[in-house]
């Protein structure tokens, strides 16, 4: 199983301990790219498709929300990507 494919696994069961940077790696995996906004709001775009996913990065720590972790799922299984 390659690095990707055990990313997804990780992503899919919505562990208490995955990070922002894991989400970006997993975002890029599907061809989103990280677009550079203020703050801590972050916007993700798909380069072919164009669709957006915003996100806030969290701080002070780097562990995303659970329901942050179940919107993103919604939205790459909606897009088919999952």
């Amino acid at each position: 199983m390659s690095k990707k494919d055990k990313l997804i696994e990780r992503f899919r069961s919505i562990p208490n301990d995955f990070t922002y940077s894991e989400t970006v790696v997993l975002l890029r995996n599907f061809g989103y790219e990280e677009d550079s906004n203020d703050g801590s709001r972050r916007s993700f775009v798909h380069s072919e498709t164009k669709h957006v996913i915003y996100l806030h990065e969290p701080h002070p720590g780097s562990i995303m929300k659970k329901y942050q972790l179940r919107d993103i799922y919604q939205i790459l299984k909606e897009q088919g990507y999952l």
